[in-house]
Protein backbone atom coordinates (compact mmCIF):
# COMPACT_ATOMS: atom_id res chain seq x y z
CA UNK A 1 0.00 0.00 0.00
CA UNK A 2 1.73 3.52 -1.29
CA UNK A 3 0.36 6.67 0.31
CA UNK A 4 0.19 10.12 -2.16
CA UNK A 5 1.54 13.08 -1.52
CA UNK A 6 -2.23 14.30 -0.68
CA UNK A 7 -2.52 11.68 1.55
CA UNK A 8 0.98 12.31 3.16
CA UNK A 9 0.23 16.49 3.57
CA UNK A 10 -3.28 15.25 4.88
CA UNK A 11 -1.97 13.11 7.56
CA UNK A 12 0.76 15.48 8.94
CA UNK A 13 -1.84 18.22 8.78
CA UNK A 14 -3.90 15.96 11.17
CA UNK A 15 -1.20 15.22 13.61
CA UNK A 16 -0.44 18.58 13.56
CA UNK A 17 -3.70 20.15 14.29
CA UNK A 18 -4.01 17.37 17.02
CA UNK A 19 -1.18 18.18 18.76
CA UNK A 20 -2.39 22.05 18.95
CA UNK A 21 -5.85 21.75 19.56
CA UNK A 22 -4.93 19.59 22.80
CA UNK A 23 -1.65 21.29 23.60
CA UNK A 24 -3.66 24.78 23.53
CA UNK A 25 -7.45 23.52 24.63
CA UNK A 26 -8.53 24.23 20.50
CA UNK A 27 -11.25 22.02 20.18
CA UNK A 28 -12.25 23.29 16.23
CA UNK A 29 -8.60 22.21 15.75
CA UNK A 30 -9.06 18.95 17.76
CA UNK A 31 -12.01 18.06 15.45
CA UNK A 32 -10.39 19.16 12.41
CA UNK A 33 -7.35 16.89 12.93
CA UNK A 34 -9.66 13.99 13.73
CA UNK A 35 -11.50 15.12 10.61
CA UNK A 36 -8.34 14.71 8.44
CA UNK A 37 -6.73 11.21 10.16
CA UNK A 38 -10.74 9.80 9.68
CA UNK A 39 -10.18 10.89 6.01
CA UNK A 40 -6.68 9.23 5.50
CA UNK A 41 -8.29 6.18 7.78
CA UNK A 42 -11.03 5.69 5.49
CA UNK A 43 -8.56 5.94 2.06
CA UNK A 44 -6.54 3.25 3.39
CA UNK A 45 -9.86 0.92 4.04
CA UNK A 46 -11.44 1.79 0.77
CA UNK A 47 -8.00 1.14 -0.87
CA UNK A 48 -7.56 -2.32 0.77
CA UNK A 49 -10.63 -3.88 -0.94
CA UNK A 50 -9.45 -6.61 -3.30
CA UNK A 51 -11.63 -7.07 -6.39
CA UNK A 52 -12.32 -10.20 -7.21
CA UNK A 53 -11.05 -10.28 -10.89
CA UNK A 54 -10.36 -12.75 -13.82
CA UNK A 55 -7.77 -12.28 -15.99
CA UNK A 56 -6.91 -14.43 -18.80
CA UNK A 57 -4.51 -14.28 -22.44
CA UNK A 58 -4.35 -15.84 -25.31
CA UNK A 59 -1.46 -15.13 -27.67
CA UNK A 60 -2.23 -15.09 -31.37
CA UNK A 61 0.30 -16.64 -32.10
CA UNK A 62 2.51 -17.84 -29.18
CA UNK A 63 5.37 -18.33 -31.30
CA UNK A 64 6.22 -16.16 -33.85
CA UNK A 65 9.53 -15.74 -36.75
CA UNK A 66 11.25 -11.89 -36.08
CA UNK A 67 9.22 -8.87 -37.73
CA UNK A 68 6.10 -10.96 -38.03
CA UNK A 69 3.02 -9.81 -36.46
CA UNK A 70 1.78 -10.81 -33.32
CA UNK A 71 -1.21 -9.99 -31.26
CA UNK A 72 -2.39 -10.50 -27.76
CA UNK A 73 -5.56 -10.39 -26.66
CA UNK A 74 -6.60 -9.69 -22.46
CA UNK A 75 -9.74 -10.16 -21.15
CA UNK A 76 -11.02 -8.84 -17.74
CA UNK A 77 -13.75 -9.62 -15.76
CA UNK A 78 -15.29 -9.02 -12.44
CA UNK A 79 -16.60 -12.18 -10.45
CA UNK A 80 -17.58 -10.36 -7.84
CA UNK A 81 -21.30 -9.75 -6.87
CA UNK A 82 -21.82 -6.83 -5.05
CA UNK A 83 -19.60 -3.83 -6.56
CA UNK A 84 -18.28 -2.28 -9.64
CA UNK A 85 -14.57 -2.09 -10.22
CA UNK A 86 -13.54 1.33 -10.23
CA UNK A 87 -10.29 0.83 -11.24
CA UNK A 88 -6.55 1.80 -12.69
CA UNK A 89 -5.17 -1.66 -14.88
CA UNK A 90 -2.45 -1.66 -16.83
CA UNK A 91 -0.09 -4.38 -18.69
CA UNK A 92 2.96 -5.26 -19.16
CA UNK A 93 4.28 -6.03 -22.20
CA UNK A 94 8.04 -6.52 -22.37
CA UNK A 95 9.39 -3.05 -21.72
CA UNK A 96 6.39 -1.49 -21.66
CA UNK A 97 2.73 -0.84 -20.90
CA UNK A 98 -0.42 -1.19 -21.95
CA UNK A 99 -3.27 0.23 -19.99
CA UNK A 100 -6.62 -1.57 -19.65
CA UNK A 101 -10.47 -0.23 -19.02
CA UNK A 102 -11.58 -1.32 -16.56
CA UNK A 103 -13.13 2.00 -14.70
CA UNK A 104 -16.85 0.73 -13.80
CA UNK A 105 -16.80 -2.76 -14.67
CA UNK A 106 -19.98 -4.14 -13.33
CA UNK A 107 -20.33 -7.36 -11.31
CA UNK A 108 -20.22 -10.36 -13.92
CA UNK A 109 -19.28 -8.51 -16.54
CA UNK A 110 -15.65 -8.31 -18.64
CA UNK A 111 -13.92 -5.80 -20.57
CA UNK A 112 -11.39 -7.28 -23.20
CA UNK A 113 -8.20 -5.01 -24.76
CA UNK A 114 -6.40 -6.57 -27.73
CA UNK A 115 -2.55 -4.90 -28.68
CA UNK A 116 0.43 -5.76 -30.50
CA UNK A 117 3.24 -7.80 -29.05
CA UNK A 118 6.90 -5.89 -30.64
CA UNK A 119 8.39 -8.96 -32.67
CA UNK A 120 11.20 -6.37 -33.46
CA UNK A 121 13.72 -8.01 -31.89
CA UNK A 122 14.72 -12.23 -31.10
CA UNK A 123 13.92 -13.14 -27.66
CA UNK A 124 11.16 -14.34 -25.09
CA UNK A 125 8.76 -11.58 -24.68
CA UNK A 126 7.18 -11.67 -21.28
CA UNK A 127 3.33 -10.25 -21.10
CA UNK A 128 1.84 -9.40 -17.87
CA UNK A 129 1.39 -9.68 -14.88
CA UNK A 130 -1.95 -7.09 -14.77
CA UNK A 131 -0.79 -4.17 -12.71
CA UNK A 132 -4.37 -3.44 -10.90
CA UNK A 133 -4.14 0.07 -9.11
CA UNK A 134 -6.87 0.37 -6.41
CA UNK A 135 -7.65 4.64 -5.20
CA UNK A 136 -10.02 5.95 -3.02
CA UNK A 137 -12.15 9.32 -4.07
CA UNK A 138 -9.82 10.99 -2.72
CA UNK A 139 -6.74 9.73 -3.94
CA UNK A 140 -4.71 9.90 -0.56
CA UNK A 141 -4.03 6.35 -0.94
CA UNK A 142 -3.19 3.89 -3.57
CA UNK A 143 -2.60 0.04 -3.47
CA UNK A 144 -1.22 -1.93 -7.00
CA UNK A 145 -1.76 -5.54 -7.10
CA UNK A 146 -0.64 -8.08 -9.47
CA UNK A 147 -3.42 -10.27 -11.35
CA UNK A 148 -3.02 -13.28 -13.74
CA UNK A 149 0.32 -15.46 -14.99
CA UNK A 150 2.75 -13.97 -17.36
CA UNK A 151 2.37 -15.37 -20.86
CA UNK A 152 5.53 -15.98 -23.23
CA UNK A 153 5.68 -14.86 -26.30
CA UNK A 154 8.59 -16.49 -28.29
CA UNK A 155 10.25 -14.26 -30.54
CA UNK A 156 12.08 -16.71 -33.14
CA UNK A 157 14.98 -15.94 -35.48
CA UNK A 158 14.15 -15.59 -39.31
CA UNK A 159 14.41 -18.68 -41.24
CA UNK A 160 16.00 -17.98 -44.76
CA UNK A 161 15.67 -21.28 -46.87
CA UNK A 162 18.70 -23.23 -47.85
CA UNK A 163 18.68 -25.39 -50.83
CA UNK A 164 21.33 -28.19 -49.55
CA UNK A 165 21.86 -29.60 -46.16
CA UNK A 166 25.30 -31.64 -45.76
CA UNK A 167 24.99 -35.14 -45.40
CA UNK A 168 28.11 -36.49 -44.00
CA UNK A 169 29.73 -40.13 -43.82
CA UNK A 170 26.18 -41.24 -42.69
CA UNK A 171 24.86 -43.20 -45.70
CA UNK A 172 23.03 -46.08 -47.38
CA UNK A 173 24.64 -48.79 -49.29
CA UNK A 174 22.79 -47.69 -52.52
CA UNK A 175 24.34 -44.23 -51.96
CA UNK A 176 21.06 -42.66 -51.13
CA UNK A 177 20.32 -40.91 -47.51
CA UNK A 178 18.79 -43.21 -45.59
CA UNK A 179 15.99 -41.65 -44.32
CA UNK A 180 14.48 -44.16 -42.20
CA UNK A 181 14.70 -43.08 -38.54
CA UNK A 182 14.06 -46.72 -37.01
CA UNK A 183 14.44 -50.77 -38.13
CA UNK A 184 17.95 -51.06 -37.68
CA UNK A 185 19.48 -53.79 -35.27
CA UNK A 186 21.44 -50.97 -33.12
CA UNK A 187 19.50 -50.50 -29.70
CA UNK A 188 18.34 -47.16 -28.17
CA UNK A 189 16.02 -47.21 -25.41
CA UNK A 190 13.24 -49.00 -24.13
CA UNK A 191 9.27 -47.10 -24.16
CA UNK A 192 5.98 -48.08 -23.73
CA UNK A 193 3.77 -49.91 -26.31
CA UNK A 194 1.84 -47.85 -27.76
CA UNK A 195 -1.30 -49.33 -30.46
CA UNK A 196 0.70 -50.56 -33.35
CA UNK A 197 4.08 -51.50 -32.64
CA UNK A 198 5.23 -54.73 -33.55
CA UNK A 199 5.13 -57.56 -31.10
CA UNK A 200 8.24 -59.02 -31.76
CA UNK A 201 9.55 -56.08 -30.93
CA UNK A 202 8.05 -56.32 -27.31
CA UNK A 203 11.01 -56.93 -24.77
CA UNK A 204 9.33 -59.31 -22.57
CA UNK A 205 11.69 -59.58 -19.76
CA UNK A 206 11.73 -55.88 -19.04
CA UNK A 207 7.49 -56.12 -19.24
CA UNK A 208 7.16 -58.88 -16.67
CA UNK A 209 9.46 -56.79 -14.22
CA UNK A 210 7.65 -53.50 -14.71
CA UNK A 211 3.97 -54.84 -15.12
CA UNK A 212 3.46 -52.72 -18.49
CA UNK A 213 4.70 -53.56 -22.16
CA UNK A 214 7.65 -52.66 -22.85
CA UNK A 215 8.87 -52.26 -26.30
CA UNK A 216 13.20 -52.35 -27.60
CA UNK A 217 13.11 -48.51 -29.67
CA UNK A 218 15.98 -48.88 -32.27
CA UNK A 219 17.86 -46.43 -34.37
CA UNK A 220 19.65 -46.68 -37.86
CA UNK A 221 23.28 -45.54 -37.48
CA UNK A 222 23.85 -44.89 -41.00
CA UNK A 223 21.31 -41.69 -40.37
CA UNK A 224 23.74 -38.50 -40.80
CA UNK A 225 24.17 -36.60 -38.20
CA UNK A 226 24.41 -33.17 -38.17
CA UNK A 227 25.19 -31.34 -34.55
CA UNK A 228 25.32 -27.54 -34.95
CA UNK A 229 27.24 -25.48 -32.25
CA UNK A 230 26.84 -21.57 -31.76
CA UNK A 231 28.97 -19.58 -30.48
CA UNK A 232 27.25 -17.44 -27.73
CA UNK A 233 30.42 -16.38 -25.66
CA UNK A 234 30.15 -12.29 -25.27
CA UNK A 235 33.88 -12.44 -26.36
CA UNK A 236 32.96 -13.62 -29.75
CA UNK A 237 30.56 -10.99 -30.95
CA UNK A 238 32.50 -7.80 -30.06
CA UNK A 239 30.34 -5.12 -31.84
CA UNK A 240 27.13 -3.88 -30.08
CA UNK A 241 24.26 -1.40 -31.61
CA UNK A 242 21.76 -0.50 -28.73
CA UNK A 243 22.54 -3.47 -26.83
CA UNK A 244 22.22 -5.99 -29.61
CA UNK A 245 24.99 -7.94 -31.05
CA UNK A 246 24.20 -7.70 -34.66
CA UNK A 247 26.91 -10.65 -35.55
CA UNK A 248 25.35 -13.24 -32.91
CA UNK A 249 21.67 -12.21 -34.31
CA UNK A 250 22.73 -13.33 -37.91
CA UNK A 251 24.32 -16.58 -36.15
CA UNK A 252 20.72 -17.52 -35.21
CA UNK A 253 19.31 -16.93 -37.87
CA UNK A 254 21.70 -18.97 -39.61
CA UNK A 255 21.29 -21.60 -37.02
CA UNK A 256 17.40 -21.08 -37.51
CA UNK A 257 17.56 -22.36 -41.08
CA UNK A 258 19.81 -25.09 -40.89
CA UNK A 259 17.76 -26.41 -38.17
CA UNK A 260 14.33 -26.17 -40.07
CA UNK A 261 16.11 -27.62 -43.69
CA UNK A 262 17.09 -30.68 -41.95
CA UNK A 263 13.93 -31.48 -40.41
CA UNK A 264 12.54 -31.00 -43.91
CA UNK A 265 15.03 -33.62 -45.34
CA UNK A 266 14.17 -35.50 -42.24
CA UNK A 267 17.93 -35.26 -41.03
CA UNK A 268 18.64 -35.80 -37.64
CA UNK A 269 20.07 -32.40 -35.94
CA UNK A 270 21.12 -32.25 -32.65
CA UNK A 271 21.51 -27.84 -31.37
CA UNK A 272 24.69 -26.62 -29.19
CA UNK A 273 25.44 -23.43 -27.15
CA UNK A 274 28.89 -23.04 -26.59
CA UNK A 275 28.14 -20.86 -23.28
CA UNK A 276 25.49 -23.15 -21.36
CA UNK A 277 21.76 -23.06 -22.44
CA UNK A 278 19.00 -20.86 -21.72
CA UNK A 279 17.46 -20.47 -18.22
CA UNK A 280 13.85 -22.32 -18.40
CA UNK A 281 10.76 -20.23 -19.05
CA UNK A 282 7.38 -19.92 -16.72
CA UNK A 283 4.49 -21.32 -18.33
CA UNK A 284 1.21 -19.62 -17.20
CA UNK A 285 0.53 -22.65 -14.84
CA UNK A 286 3.58 -21.86 -13.01
CA UNK A 287 6.16 -24.82 -14.35
CA UNK A 288 9.22 -24.13 -16.10
CA UNK A 289 9.00 -25.78 -20.08
CA UNK A 290 12.09 -28.23 -19.73
CA UNK A 291 11.89 -29.58 -22.93
CA UNK A 292 11.85 -26.28 -24.95
CA UNK A 293 12.65 -26.94 -28.99
CA UNK A 294 15.31 -25.52 -30.94
CA UNK A 295 13.82 -22.45 -32.50
CA UNK A 296 12.68 -21.71 -28.96
CA UNK A 297 16.37 -22.14 -27.63
CA UNK A 298 17.67 -19.77 -30.41
CA UNK A 299 14.89 -17.21 -28.86
CA UNK A 300 15.98 -17.54 -25.10
CA UNK A 301 19.72 -17.64 -26.21
CA UNK A 302 21.65 -15.22 -24.65
CA UNK A 303 25.50 -13.97 -24.64
CA UNK A 304 27.09 -15.25 -22.32
CA UNK A 305 30.72 -14.35 -20.55
CA UNK A 306 32.21 -17.85 -20.23
CA UNK A 307 35.62 -17.62 -22.44
CA UNK A 308 36.58 -21.21 -22.55
CA UNK A 309 33.38 -22.73 -23.53
CA UNK A 310 34.79 -23.32 -27.40
CA UNK A 311 37.07 -25.46 -25.82
CA UNK A 312 35.19 -27.19 -23.43
CA UNK A 313 32.69 -27.70 -25.89
CA UNK A 314 35.08 -29.37 -28.76
CA UNK A 315 36.38 -31.27 -25.72
CA UNK A 316 32.87 -33.32 -25.09
CA UNK A 317 32.56 -33.26 -28.71
CA UNK A 318 35.04 -35.00 -29.54
CA UNK A 319 34.52 -37.77 -26.91
CA UNK A 320 31.12 -38.13 -27.61
CA UNK A 321 30.95 -38.12 -31.29
CA UNK A 322 27.37 -36.77 -31.44
CA UNK A 323 27.74 -36.88 -35.71
CA UNK A 324 29.77 -36.86 -38.70
CA UNK A 325 28.73 -33.44 -40.15
CA UNK A 326 29.63 -30.48 -37.46
CA UNK A 327 28.80 -26.23 -38.21
CA UNK A 328 29.97 -24.18 -35.98
CA UNK A 329 28.88 -20.69 -36.25
CA UNK A 330 30.75 -17.83 -34.62
CA UNK A 331 31.50 -13.94 -34.63
CA UNK A 332 34.37 -11.83 -35.69
CA UNK A 333 35.97 -12.85 -32.29
CA UNK A 334 35.34 -16.66 -32.65
CA UNK A 335 37.99 -16.66 -35.28
CA UNK A 336 40.67 -17.58 -32.81
CA UNK A 337 39.32 -21.12 -32.25
CA UNK A 338 38.80 -22.38 -35.06
CA UNK A 339 41.92 -23.99 -34.56
CA UNK A 340 40.25 -25.93 -31.51
CA UNK A 341 37.51 -26.55 -33.77
CA UNK A 342 39.75 -27.75 -37.10
CA UNK A 343 41.31 -30.63 -34.63
CA UNK A 344 37.58 -32.55 -34.40
CA UNK A 345 37.92 -32.95 -38.50
CA UNK A 346 39.37 -36.70 -37.38
CA UNK A 347 35.89 -37.30 -35.27
CA UNK A 348 34.15 -35.11 -38.16
CA UNK A 349 34.58 -36.16 -41.68
CA UNK A 350 32.68 -33.50 -42.10
CA UNK A 351 33.42 -29.74 -40.60
CA UNK A 352 31.92 -26.05 -41.54
CA UNK A 353 32.07 -22.85 -40.23
CA UNK A 354 30.05 -19.83 -40.68
CA UNK A 355 31.62 -16.12 -39.43
CA UNK A 356 29.16 -13.45 -38.96
CA UNK A 357 30.27 -9.70 -38.83
CA UNK A 358 33.73 -10.11 -39.25
CA UNK A 359 35.43 -7.18 -41.39
CA UNK A 360 37.58 -8.82 -43.61
CA UNK A 361 37.35 -12.56 -44.46
CA UNK A 362 38.63 -15.30 -42.80
CA UNK A 363 41.71 -16.17 -44.75
CA UNK A 364 40.49 -19.49 -47.02
CA UNK A 365 42.22 -22.64 -46.04
CA UNK A 366 42.44 -21.86 -42.03
CA UNK A 367 42.43 -25.05 -40.20
CA UNK A 368 41.25 -27.01 -43.44
CA UNK A 369 37.94 -25.84 -43.10
CA UNK A 370 35.06 -25.11 -45.17
CA UNK A 371 34.55 -21.35 -43.87
CA UNK A 372 31.82 -19.09 -44.89
CA UNK A 373 31.63 -15.60 -44.41
CA UNK A 374 28.70 -13.49 -44.20
CA UNK A 375 27.52 -10.30 -43.12
CA UNK A 376 24.16 -11.55 -42.16
CA UNK A 377 21.64 -14.61 -42.05
CA UNK A 378 20.37 -13.74 -45.82
CA UNK A 379 23.64 -13.44 -47.19
CA UNK A 380 24.88 -16.80 -45.43
CA UNK A 381 22.02 -18.87 -47.08
CA UNK A 382 22.94 -17.42 -50.91
CA UNK A 383 26.91 -18.25 -49.61
CA UNK A 384 25.91 -21.60 -48.34
CA UNK A 385 23.68 -22.75 -51.24
CA UNK A 386 27.18 -22.10 -53.08
CA UNK A 387 29.46 -24.41 -51.65
CA UNK A 388 30.33 -27.50 -53.37
CA UNK A 389 31.98 -29.71 -51.19
CA UNK A 390 31.52 -30.22 -47.49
Amino acid sequence: MGITARGVGLLVAAVVLLAAGFRFAYPELTLLGAAAGAAVGYAALVAAWRPRLAVTRRADPDRVARGEPASMTLTVRNTGRLRSANLLAEDRCGERTVPVPVLRLRPGRDTEVRYDVPTDRRGVVPVGPLRVTRRDPLGLVALARPYGATVPVWVHPRVHPLAAVPTGAGRSLDGRVDGVPHGSITFDSLREYVVGDELRRVHWRTSARVGELMVRENVDTSLPRLVVLLDNRVAAHPGRVGGVAESFESACEAAASIVTAAHRADLPVLLLLAAGEPAQVTTPDGEGDGALGPLDRLAAAELSGDGAAVRAATTRLRQDRLGDTLIFLTGPGGREELGHVGALRGAYPSVVVGVFGAAEPTPPGTAGLVVVDAADGAQFAAEWDGVRRW
